[in-house]
């Protein structure tokens, strides 16, 4: 179901006829940067949100045997910006992220909240270099393990990003945090 979402989500981005005249038409860089713009906005706001002692929140009550943390589903969804920012640009994560892994060495809420506006930044980087010539061009990881095209790579981090926001929202909210988003 994800990975039919991800295609959806990227034919529309290509097929849905722009709303204003042809020259100002939004190019397919400047549409994902859109995307992954909202989704900074969101993400960063929740994450910034959780109070540092409430970092290591993870849910008690039902079943939530072996789930991240907070700060885990916040690193776990920065890492994999950098990874799909490295995929895109066709370079290497730049901490040697892997298995959307961040290092360990990330622990405070200020480190944290760093590496996640990093990973935003990275995306802001990768996207703008996706034109129309060469976003559905193959591209695959370094050890062979990860293929797509630089399109299916920028829609999978709005995509991912949002289903980890999703879990961070009701971290807040188990918090009596109301997510920023939320607030009037």
């Amino acid at each position: 179901m994800k990975i039919f979402c991800s295609i959806l989500f990227g034919l529309l981005l290509v097929l849905i006829p722009p709303v204003a005249p042809a020259q100002t038409r939004p190019t397919a860089s400047q549409t994902l940067d859109f995307w992954i713009t909202n989704t900074e906005k969101e993400v960063v706001s929740a994450a910034d949100a959780m109070p540092e002692e409430k970092y290591s929140f993870t849910p008690t009550a039902g079943e939530f045997i072996g789930v991240r943390t907070f700060a885990e589903q916040v690193k776990h969804l920065s890492a994999a910006n950098y990874q799909l920012a490295a995929l895109i640009l066709g370079e290497n994560p730049p901490h040697g992220e892997h298995d959307e892994a961040a290092p360990d060495s990330i622990k405070s809420k200020a480190q944290i909240m760093d590496y996640v506006k990093g990973s935003f930044a990275a995306l802001h980087r990768a996207v703008a270099t996706i034109s129309e010539g060469n976003m559905l061009k193959p591209v695959t990881a370094s050890a062979g393990s990860q293929q797509g095209n630089r399109l299916h790579f920028a829609v999978d981090a709005v995509a991912h990003s949002y289903d980890h926001y999703g879990q961070m929202v009701e971290y807040l909210r188990m918090n009596g945090i109301v997510p920023p988003a939320s607030r009037k």
